[in-house]
């Protein structure tokens, strides 16, 4: 059995699941289209890259991160049903995500989380160093947010699936009680959260594109983590925060429920607390490399012809 695994090609989370995937799995997996079993559209949105010789006659598996549906066109629309001809199954990294899903196919669907790589996202013992080391207060409260909240069209309409404008609402709400508190920002098209905070007078640091090593250190400052998203596959956020014991409150987005206690799971009407200790545990059975071990078997399943 090999695997060919079509990533993102754009520097996102994708490509580093293709390499770590081939890297941990390097008997099962090719760089070479023709020498595979398998085509896995990990990215699903670059099928068209794929020659159509390939997609009839290779297996395929698409995976769907998550649907926006405000976002889902008649043109999207169009193209999934085209695309669908060419898929033997679709795989899921949430069951929200198998919902909005089985709405478009009647296909095989195979909800599998992605795996956590306690490599790159682990524990540090030294808060106080580490806020030094990047010219942060110590005695602040530091409130974390690591993904994208911008349209990449204009760079100043924001992506609402991932609600930053519920992040800024709630951090604005929680700076008018505590003036001790700040934002620390990672990642690229932070710029309409950055321009939120300006206008509220809401101190923050950003780093911009930080290395793996220090995404993992910028998590270990925090004293919370917040998810504000409407719509997500995972976040993988969720999975680092829990291998790093990353205080983590979370909308009820993607893999929040199967990883993070129910009583950090906001809405508008209660009040959330992070819950490392059992993030942490319930993070322990995706690990590597325990958490490649469905993805094998779907994938060999798939071959044999197994539902």
């Amino acid at each position: 059995m090999k695997i060919f695994i079509v990533p993102s090609n754009e520097d996102w989370v994708c490509d580093r699941f293709a390499h770590e995937w081939m890297t941990n799995n390097p008997d099962i997996s090719t760089e070479n289209i023709q020498d595979c079993d398998v085509v896995w559209l990990l990215a699903g949105w670059r099928w068209n890259h794929v020659p159509k010789d390939i997609l009839i006659n290779k297996k395929v598996v698409l995976t769907i991160h998550h649907i926006v549906p405000e976002k889902f066109d008649a043109n999207k629309a169009n193209e999934f049903k085209i695309r669908d001809q060419f898929v033997d199954i679709y795989h899921v990294p949430c069951n929200k995500s198998k919902e909005q899903l089985r709405q478009l196919t009647n296909k095989q669907i195979i909800v599998i989380p992605f795996w956590a790589n306690q490599n790159l996202w682990f524990e540090v013992k030294s808060k106080d160093s580490l806020r030094n080391n990047f010219e942060i207060d110590k005695d602040c409260f530091l409130i974390g947010s690591f993904q994208r909240d911008t349209e990449g069209h204009d760079l100043k309409s924001p992506k609402l699936e991932k609600g930053p404008d519920i992040f800024c609402d709630i951090v604005e709400n929680l700076f008018s009680q505590n003036k001790n508190i700040r934002v620390l920002l990672a990642g690229w098209r932070r710029q309409y959260v950055i321009s939120r905070l300006a206008q509220s007078g809401i101190p923050y640091y950003y780093f911009e594109l930080p290395s793996f090593e220090n995404l993992n250190k910028l998590y270990n400052c925090l004293d919370l983590y917040l998810v504000s998203s409407r719509y997500e596959g995972g976040p993988q956020s969720i999975i680092e925060c829990a291998l790093s014991r990353t205080p983590i409150i979370s909308t009820d987005v993607g893999i929040a429920t199967d990883i993070l206690s129910e009583k950090s799971i906001f809405n508008n009407s209660n009040h959330p607390a992070p819950d490392t200790d059992y993030a942490y545990k319930k993070i322990q059975e995706l690990k590597m490399p325990k958490g490649f071990y469905k993805f094998n078997k779907m994938f060999s399943n798939l071959l044999r012809g197994h539902k």
